[in-house]
């Protein structure tokens, strides 16, 4: 894994993701430090963004629309359950998902084996408001 570089910029990315607790683009996140007053390039904050996810400690989703959006990681490996309409995500653990991918990737030939999961629906809430 890659360790992102501790700069003030850095800093201020990892500060406006801590600041929304949900998944945000980056382009979100540059706008909320230009709003700030930071002094932060949006190709700092595409590089930062991408260091982090690759340390582990963001998560990173892969919208339907082609969008990745990234926010402060909860807690271990984990998949995420995301409402099309409103965005809320519930991370999920996928022990099902654990083995088949072991199995399809040992039948293969393949080792050292990575995936995301993504699932879309819509949540409760926003079935209920029509």
């Amino acid at each position: 894994m890659t360790r992102a570089r501790t700069t003030r910029q850095g800093a201020a990315v990892q500060a406006a993701l801590a600041s929304s607790g949900g998944f945000r683009s980056a382009q979100d996140v540059y706008a909320e430090l230009r709003h700030r007053g930071e002094a932060v390039g949006l190709t700092t904050v595409y590089r930062h963004l991408s260091a982090l996810a690759g340390s582990g400690a963001l998560d990173v989703l892969h919208t339907p629309e082609g969008e990745t959006l990234y926010r402060q990681c909860g807690s271990g490996h984990h998949h995420h359950l995301v409402c099309r309409r409103c965005g809320r995500t519930v991370e999920v653990e996928g022990r099902e998902i654990e083995r088949w991918t072991q199995r399809v990737a040992t039948e293969q030939g393949f080792s050292e084996v990575d995936h995301t999961v993504e699932i879309f629906g819509t949540c409760a809430d926003c079935a209920a408001a029509g």
